[in-house]
């Protein structure tokens, strides 16, 4: 009696373990479906140019740049990326950089020591490190400022950073993904891009087409919206 008193919760615990990974399976199959190639909808020659460019570069660890207008599914493409990569089960991170001032970016992107500034009041661990093992997405890089280009700089050449008010360099592992709808090739040349980071984040181009280049895939994607 006492044994069966032990092996049962014993027994219950463990089915109620396996019924938790077939869920987390099913989860992550789900998440891989939403986020899959197969979610991009359009049947047009561009897209599909650009899907199997992405398709092919998503296995490998090659930083990717996306590029095309605002309401391209730039966020969409990186996401499918990472989802199909050997990074799929750790963090996809994704950061605007368009939406933050040159101070509060830093501490987004890298984290901060408490007491690293008036308000932190506790450690926080930045983009960089919850992405750690996994992808970060950058979009609008081309609204980095010259002192973020930098220090973004340093992450993609020796894989080290520095939390703000820490001066212990971090390892990090992160694959790089980022989106522009700006002219960067341009802004090098007229100085407001660094040439150096721009060949780091440069190695593969995905062009986004915008709709009235694929106008082929419009009843396609009205159908989708209806239902």
């Amino acid at each position: 009696g006492d044994d069966n008193n032990k092996i049962i919760p014993l027994i219950s615990r463990a089915v109620e373990k396996a019924k938790m990974n077939v869920r987390l399976e099913k989860l992550e199959k789900k998440v891989g479906q939403m986020y899959s190639f197969d979610s991009i909808l359009g049947e047009s020659k561009v897209l599909k140019e650009s899907v199997s460019l992405a398709q092919k570069v998503s296995v490998t660890d090659v930083p990717v740049l996306l590029t095309g207008e605002t309401g391209t599914g730039k966020e969409v493409f990186a996401q499918a990326i990472h989802y199909n990569s050997k990074r799929s089960k750790q963090n996809f991170v994704a950061v605007n950089c368009s939406s933050f001032s040159k101070e509060l970016l830093e501490s987004e992107m890298f984290g901060h020591k408490k007491g690293a500034f008036t308000d932190a009041h506790y450690d926080r661990k930045g983009r960089f490190e919850l992405a750690d093992g996994g992808s970060i997405f950058l979009d609008e890089i081309g609204d980095l400022d010259m002192v973020s280009q930098v220090k973004l700089l340093r992450v993609l050449q020796d894989h080290t950073f520095e939390s703000l008010g820490d001066s212990r360099p971090k390892q990090v592992d992160t694959r790089i993904i980022c989106a522009t709808n700006r002219n960067l090739p341009q802004m090098v040349q007229q100085g407001e891009f660094r040439e150096d980071l721009f060949y780091r984040i440069n190695l593969i181009t995905v062009q986004m087409p915008a709709l009235r280049e694929r106008r082929e895939d419009i009843p396609l994607l009205v159908e989708y919206f209806a239902r």
